[in-house]
């Protein structure tokens, strides 16, 4: 195989590493690492976490591309190696080749026929008008009437060895963490489900389409789990490119006062006074044009997608950096009237260094808490740019593509529920853990709110 390395894919290790070693740094920190202690030592800030992990574990799983060496025709000999243009991934391979099953087009939910019917002949030579059988599911059956019961001991039997494997995963967890404050039980109780339910669906997915076909006839499941590397690094990588902006204008403003924050306010109110969605969709476009003038520099389809997804990072994070840039000049005014530093003008402390130690350690809370709720709108707004049409690449799995294909079929009867379904629960699983980790971050970094004891589970 040949490894292929996209940008996306080493922006988002990059990002990992340095956002290891930013919270290993804080650690030396004892007020910061007490603070984080209060958001662990909650149930809820531990089974969140857990979550986000699970989903950041799957995106980085889903970023290690390689290429498969084809194999030479029979009777040729050579000594160059080709490879096939399709780009697969670790997580591809982990699913067992759910992606590869297509179907003719929809089916629903376990079915074993398609969703539509087609022209037929019967055993007689007669044209009918039926519904086909499929071709991935159920095809070991003798009889339809046994698909009830053979879901059931397939079920069984994955979930059986589901739990061997959350055995095996959270019992070196246990021998390490024994006589520890916080709620590890809460944490393994979520890792147990993830890892039952993922060994489940990878072993029934080879019989049966759990959330049934799409008009491709791709796999809903395994689309709504390839958007997950798309739904983290959109809401990672788009944020972490409005950080550096927001928190050098806002810091600069509050703390200089005078023609710097007149400038900086003009820049954010001209900002906040564009449409935004209006500003990412030309912005989108114009990139699009760019690609398609500049085909060569391409080699294969899915680094044009990639191009336009980092591109679509980049614009969101840009137009996206005026709300936390208020906050931090409006928290840098108060905190440059302080006595302290006050004190430190007065013994000649240069600015770089009040910045540095007594401001930005200041304005860390609010840095934290707005990360996790921009990342958070981000990846809802990438759902919305994606039903407008100026998203990520159709090419590429996303929860928004998902849902800008699911418009015409709720309109159908009967209803295709299943495509909108898929990307909703997982799109809103993600959501939902940000958001409640974040009220969690906020408590324990405000000082005026104390955390309640961790409630075992």
């Amino acid at each position: 195989m040949k490894p292929v390395i996209l940008w996306s894919d080493a922006l988002i290790y990059l990002l990992v590493i340095s956002l290891a070693f930013f919270f290993y740094r804080l650690r030396k920190d004892p007020q910061i690492r007490e603070r984080w202690s209060q958001v662990f030592s909650s149930s809820l800030g531990m089974v969140t976490f857990t979550v986000i992990a699970t989903y950041i574990l799957i995106a980085l799983l889903d970023s290690l591309h390689f290429r498969e060496a084809l194999e030479n025709p029979e009777g040729v000999v050579g000594q160059e190696v080709f490879y096939d243009n399709k780009v697969t991934s670790v997580f591809d391979v982990l699913t067992g080749g759910m992606g590869d099953r297509f179907e003719r087009t929809y089916s629903a939910p376990f079915a074993l026929q398609s969703f539509e019917k087609e022209n037929l002949q019967d055993a007689a030579g007669n044209d009918i008008r039926d519904y086909p059988p499929l071709r991935h599911a159920g095809q070991h059956l003798d009889d339809p009437d046994e698909r009830g019961m053979d879901i059931a001991v397939k079920s069984v039997t994955a979930l059986f060895w589901g739990a061997l494997l959350s055995l095996l995963v959270i019992g070196p967890q246990w021998l390490l963490t024994r006589g520890s404050r916080y709620p590890w039980r809460a944490s393994w109780l979520v890792q147990g489900i993830v890892l039952c339910t993922g060994v489940w669906m990878v072993s029934i997915s080879r019989y049966y389409h759990i959330l049934g076909t799409d008009l491709g006839g791709t796999d809903v499941l395994f689309q709504s789990l390839k958007g997950i590397r798309t739904g983290v690094l959109l809401g990672t990588l788009a944020t972490l490119i409005m950080l550096p902006i927001a928190i050098t204008l806002g810091v600069m403003a509050g703390y200089f006062k005078g023609w710097v924050d007149d400038v900086v306010q003009y820049l954010y109110t001209t900002m906040s006074s564009i449409p935004g969605i209006l500003l990412i969709a030309a912005s989108v476009l114009l990139f699009q044009v760019y690609i398609d003038l500049n085909p060569d520099f391409f080699t294969i389809g899915m680094e044009k997608a990639d191009a336009k997804f980092i591109a679509l990072c980049f614009i969101l994070g840009v137009t996206s950096w005026a709300t936390l840039c208020r906050l931090i000049r409006a928290e840098t005014l108060k905190i440059s009237q302080l006595g302290y530093v006050q004190a430190a003008h007065a013994f000649g402390v240069s600015h770089t260094r009040i910045l540095a130690r007594h401001v930005l350690p200041n304005v860390v809370h609010i840095i934290l808490i707005t990360f996790v709720l921009d990342f958070s709108a981000l990846v809802l707004a990438e759902a919305v740019l994606s039903y407008i049409g100026v998203g990520v690449d159709p090419s590429m799995g996303s929860w928004g593509n998902m849902i800008n294909g699911a418009r015409s079929e709720l309109s159908r009867e009967p209803t295709i529920w299943w495509t909108l379904t898929g990307a909703f629960f997982f799109m809103f699983t993600l959501v939902l853990a940000a958001n409640l980790f974040s009220d969690q971050v906020r408590d324990a970094f405000d000082p005026r709110v104390s955390l309640p004891s961790a409630v075992e589970l």
